[in-house]
């Protein structure tokens, strides 16, 4: 079963869940506003994609950091605790494809998931 991490009300999320419904693919959405983030797969995606990948500097919730706060993240650990504290601060979708067997992607890739999908499974 796929696992879609994000936001409901997130476009990327929304974008994602519509690409897996379209293709019948099964999948359970885990919402990081109602349901928190999960520190055990928190922890699991940073082993996967590391946290750089995981922290999205781009988006509005890191914006509105000050300076210091952002400069403050420099290393797995500061950037654990600012993902674990403000969910909305992590790239969206994390998608686990094969949940615990290092499958993770994050961030939308429709290329990239039409690829996974045809390719065998190991």
């Amino acid at each position: 079963m796929i696992l879609v991490y994000g936001i409901s009300n997130c476009d990327s999320v929304k974008k994602a869940r519509a690409w897996l419904t379209e293709r019948a693919l099964a999948h359970e959405f885990h919402d990081f506003k109602k349901l928190g983030v999960p520190g055990d797969r928190l922890a699991a995606w940073e082993r996967e994609v590391g946290w750089e990948k995981l922290l999205n500097r781009q988006g509005t919730t890191w914006r509105k950091l000050d300076a210091a706060a952002q400069a403050g993240i420099s290393d797995a650990a500061s950037a654990m605790a600012l993902m674990q504290a403000q969910p909305s601060i992590i790239k969206r979708p994390v998608i686990e494809w094969s949940p615990g067997k290092g499958s993770t992607t994050v961030g939308v890739d429709l290329t990239g998931w039409a690829v996974r999908l045809q390719a065998p499974s190991a």
